[in-house]
């Protein structure tokens, strides 16, 4: 099997919600990173994303839905998502709600809820205009790797078992979405993203809490994707440090931002220096992050050495992605 990159033309969106409709899988750009796509009602079709990716059974997939009418296909709506989709959708939030019978067992890992959310991306949007589906798309990598936040990411990866992805170019926030669990009185957030608690908290007017999840490989199935402790890893072994230590020309040195000769740049370093960020913009570094990460997972180095964030609240979601992409087994 050959991936075929298409642009996204009237045809190429036609073909697309053809197979989609038809119960094939295809890649897919959103504002977060690209989705591996397929029909959410369909039993068949989230199997096959579970192969294709080799994503365990326990890792719930999240539902893509175009607004809040299409919501109450999968989900029960309560007053705080209702507040929270009107604010924030279409756009980088996951919302856990109780499910309705309409969503098969597999896509919910059996569990008695499901996430769901409304993307931005025009080209997503559009596909589900015109495929009239619900679709889960989880991120269009092999499970645990980076996740892919241009097209050609998608291909390299997943070339071999996905015959289609469409070209949305780079994505906008290039990590994936916030996700918020509304299941029960208290709003937590179970996964760090774009939009960051304190602007969850402005909207319901109550505190929400952090309920990050760093579970290991296990038979229970999580409460919400991107849980395990390992995650968003590149191949090349990654250690997330406060201050640079390893030594040798072949490593490299990531930095948060472009580190400035003679202020704590080690010139005498033998091996590469690269940055996330050449303004200090915590959304530059997110940005950039995923697509850095794939370039130098070609590099061969190594090992790579990556500057900790902190527990600066605004790179809560940088931190968390670092964290997972270097957890040593």
């Amino acid at each position: 099997m050959s991936c075929r990159i298409l642009q996204p033309i009237a045809t190429s969106l036609e073909e697309v919600s053809d197979r989609l409709r038809g119960g094939d899988c295809v890649g897919l750009p959103t504002e977060t990173v690209y989705g591996l796509a397929g029909n959410a009602l369909d039993a068949d079709a989230p199997r096959k994303i579970f192969e294709i990716k080799g994503r365990p059974l326990i890792d719930p997939l999240i539902v893509h839905v175009l607004d809040a009418a299409e919501a109450k296909r999968v989900a029960v709506l309560n007053d705080n998502a209702e507040c929270l989709m009107k604010a924030f959708w279409p756009g980088p939030l996951t919302i856990v709600l109780p499910r309705t019978n309409a969503v098969p067992d597999l896509v919910t890992s059996g569990l008695d809820t499901v996430a769901v959310r409304s993307p931005a991306h025009p080209i997503f949007r559009k596909v589900l205009e015109i495929s009239g589906l619900c679709l889960a798309a989880p991120s269009a990598n092999p499970f645990g790797y980076i996740s892919p936040t241009r097209a050609e990411h998608v291909a390299d990866h997943l070339g071999d078992r996905l015959e289609l992805v469409l070209d949305g170019g780079g994505c906008e926030h290039g990590v994936e979405s916030t996700i918020v669990d509304l299941s029960s009185q208290t709003a937590k957030v179970l996964r760090p993203g774009p939009i960051l608690p304190e602007e969850l908290e402005a909207v319901l007017g109550e505190p929400v809490e952090m309920s990050l999840q760093h579970a290991p490989n296990s038979s229970i199935s999580l409460k919400a994707a991107g849980s395990l402790a390992k995650h968003y890893s590149p191949r090349t072994s990654c250690f997330l440090v406060e201050e640079f230590q390893r030594e040798g020309s072949s490593g490299a040195r990531l930095w948060l931002e472009r580190p400035k000769v003679g202020r704590g740049r080690d010139e005498k370093f033998q091996g590469e220096h690269f940055w996330l960020s050449e303004s200090g913009s915590t959304a530059e570094m997110l940005r950039n992050l995923y697509d850095l990460m794939h370039r130098l997972d070609k590099l061969s180095f190594d090992w790579i050495e990556i500057q900790d964030p902190g527990a600066d609240l605004k790179k809560v979601t940088l931190r968390d992605r670092l964290k997972r992409a270097c957890h040593q087994d």
